[in-house]
């Protein structure tokens, strides 16, 4: 089974020609800069595909490896994050399966402990244990 993280923004007016832009524009900086090759990175889904109303939607599945699952959760956030301050007046929802994830208008999107350098050496001091 697995877990996702899930990011929808929409507004009643479409994004402008600028505004596409500036998420083409992130979306393929943040892309490039993901730590993992072999894992999900940001990944929005094609416009023409959405709902009315729905201007940016996607989802990142998150990585089976302890190890490797905060480095993943702060990238993703950070890239969201970025994507809410280029479309400020959306209404976004962002969730990791049944659990929202509060924004901070300091802070943008983080969950408790994603940047705990120790949290993320017990992970993959708990996933070498496993092997």
């Amino acid at each position: 089974m697995s877990v996702s993280l899930y990011y929808t923004a929409r507004r009643t007016t479409p994004l402008s020609g600028p505004e596409s832009a500036a998420v083409t524009r992130i979306v393929t900086a943040r892309q490039a800069s993901f730590p993992y090759e072999d894992e999900e990175s940001l990944y929005v889904y094609d416009p023409r595909a959405a709902e009315s109303g729905t201007v940016l939607d996607g989802s990142t599945k998150m990585p089976f490896d302890p190890g490797r699952l905060l480095p993943v959760i702060a990238h993703v956030l950070d890239s969201v994050t970025e994507l809410r301050r280029s479309l400020p007046d959306a209404e976004w929802h962002v969730h990791m399966d049944d659990l929202d994830i509060e924004w901070d208008e300091t802070k943008g999107y983080e969950l408790p402990g994603m940047r705990d350098a120790d949290l993320a050496a017990a992970f993959a001091e708990a996933d070498r244990e496993d092997v």
